[in-house]
């Protein structure tokens, strides 16, 4: 038997601070960023070449946004030419054990997503439609 998550209807609100701070959270660059800084932390070009497909720009405003939020601290390291620093604070290692479990569920039911999506696809190219038709059973 499956545990049912309960949620006050009002999370599903769009003026609940809530969905803003999950919306941040789950962002799949967010969770990545974490993720490289849960060992130490890195310089702003280090991440980059780490997140592979991440764009400057993109990197930049998840940073701003995991800063503003409390979970990554950014220093600047006073070299030559200046660096920038960024590492995970307290509250953002608070977040490592169900980002890690979320991370093992990919791993764990990736073959049966993969199954579910051929199926979709199949069925989708088998159907110039593409959507539900009246009468026909989709069992």
């Amino acid at each position: 038997m499956h545990a049912v998550l309960e949620l006050d209807p009002i999370c599903f609100s769009s003026d609940c601070p809530s969905r803003s701070l999950f919306d941040q959270i789950a962002d799949k660059w967010s969770a990545m960023v974490l993720a490289v800084l849960s060992d130490r932390p890195h310089r702003f070009n280090l991440m980059r070449r780490r997140l592979e497909g991440v764009s400057q720009k993109a990197l930049t405003q998840c940073l701003r946004k995991l800063e503003r939020n409390g979970l990554v601290n950014r220093r600047v390291v006073s070299l030559s030419p200046v660096a920038v620093e960024y590492e995970i604070t307290a509250l953002g290692r608070t977040l490592q054990k169900p980002l890690g479990a979320l991370h093992q569920w990919t791993l764990d039911y990736l073959a049966e997503v993969d199954a579910a999506r051929e199926a979709f696809d199949a069925r989708q190219s088998d159907d110039a439609f593409g959507g539900v038709q009246v009468g026909k059973r989709s069992d």
